[in-house]
């Protein structure tokens, strides 16, 4: 019988222990750090768009950023683009739920403003716009290995 309440794995678990399941390469090595700035997650290298989307509906909306005024509304769900919910700078977290330090608090956050500190939000768009075929992967399989 075990000295311990809980037997499960990682319960009070020693370095010894830990260190004998690690593939023997690697048992004297200290852990490696992540890098800062290195890629990670989906569509690694991929070219992506930064697009404007509706923070209600998430439809894209195509106008230059310049353009969304205090009046200016999405095209999707008719609510306005110039609200706290689509800047940037919003961050229910924060104080007055803006990163940016502003004098008043916006009560609705939903609703249009004239607040001088608005960006519009974007995000990187991850969809696959053209849809490969096998035969391109092909083409692009033989090109890299110049088979002809």
């Amino acid at each position: 019988m075990s000295d311990r309440k809980y037997r499960h794995r990682g319960y009070q678990d020693s370095d010894r222990e830990r260190d004998e399941r690690r593939p023997p390469e690697r048992r004297g090595e200290p852990e490696r750090p992540r890098v800062e700035g290195a890629p990670r997650g989906r569509g690694l290298g991929a070219p992506t768009a930064a697009v404007f989307k509706c923070a209600a509906c998430g439809r894209e909306v195509n106008t230059t950023l310049k353009e969304i005024t205090a009046a200016a509304t999405c095209p999707g769900c008719g609510r306005p683009l110039h609200s706290c919910t689509n800047c940037a700078f919003f961050d229910p977290s924060a104080t007055f739920e803006c990163r940016k330090p502003v004098p008043d608090r916006i009560e609705t956050k939903a609703a249009a403003n004239d607040c001088r500190l608005y960006q519009p939000k974007t995000v990187r768009d991850l969809r696959v716009t053209t849809a490969a075929s096998p035969d391109d992967a092909r083409a692009a399989f033989d090109a890299l290995f110049k088979k002809k």
